[in-house]
């Protein structure tokens, strides 16, 4: 029986790849109250601001690639069961070959209708009049500020049953999802990797904190965890 490895990842995972993150300086958020273009409220008033915002995105994404810290991970795979719980939406993970993906905050290349229904595959710049077969406008499938995070439920199950839990590229202080950590077993081998760790290797003795970049610091994670795979 493989083990579980669950894997969280945040905006540090993907900034190596060339995608801006929300807390740098220079964040993609710059110019805009995130509130104008994260949630329901800002759609309302201005959807043409946050229809632009997220092409922007799209675009971005389209022309970037997984780095050594997203193919690292699959490697993981070979020895444990592997499931990421990611809070970033962009799809580098799946490139990377990763199979097992849970995006709590959404996905870049999908949209979904105004009216409800499932997320549809969407790699083109989405634009006022794109409508669902009901009529509705389509919309970022994105989980915005105020939104419920459907698959919450899903991310707390799958950290209930982790032997080991790598925590990468996230401050940990945006909730719901920083609150996983939380649903791990009692004793759960911790691995947290950040250039600015938030937390300290004493804070839990089953914590081990290495303060690194995605590309540097997950091959250590990862050859740590093949060297104890059974």
């Amino acid at each position: 029986m493989k083990k579980n490895v669950v894997i969280l990842t945040g905006a540090g995972m993907s900034a190596e790849s060339g995608l801006k993150t929300f807390r740098d300086a220079d964040g993609l958020w710059e110019g805009h109250d995130v509130m104008e273009v994260a949630s329901p409220q800002g759609f309302s008033r201005n959807p043409q601001l946050v229809l632009d915002f997220y092409n922007q995105r799209r675009r971005q994404l389209l022309q970037v690639s997984p780095n050594k810290a997203h193919k690292a991970l699959v490697t993981l795979e070979e020895k444990y069961n592997v499931n990421i719980i990611t809070q970033n939406v962009d799809d580098l993970h799946e490139r990377a070959g990763s199979t097992n993906v849970v995006h709590l905050h959404g996905e870049l290349l999908k949209v979904r209708s105004t009216g409800g229904g499932d997320p549809i595959p969407w790699r083109k710049d989405l634009v006022l009049g794109d409508r669902c077969e009901r009529g509705y406008q389509l919309r970022p499938h994105i989980v915005w500020f105020g939104e419920d995070v459907p698959l919450m439920g899903k991310a707390m199950e799958l950290t209930s049953k982790a032997d080991f839990l790598i925590i990468i590229g996230t401050s940990m202080k945006v909730y719901p999802a920083a609150s996983l950590i939380d649903f791990a077993p009692p004793g759960t081998p911790i691995y947290f990797i950040d250039p600015k760790p938030s937390i300290e290797n004493r804070s839990k003795h089953n914590l081990k904190v290495i303060p690194e970049n995605a590309t540097k610091g997950v091959p250590i994670a990862v050859a740590d965890l093949i060297d104890k795979a059974p």
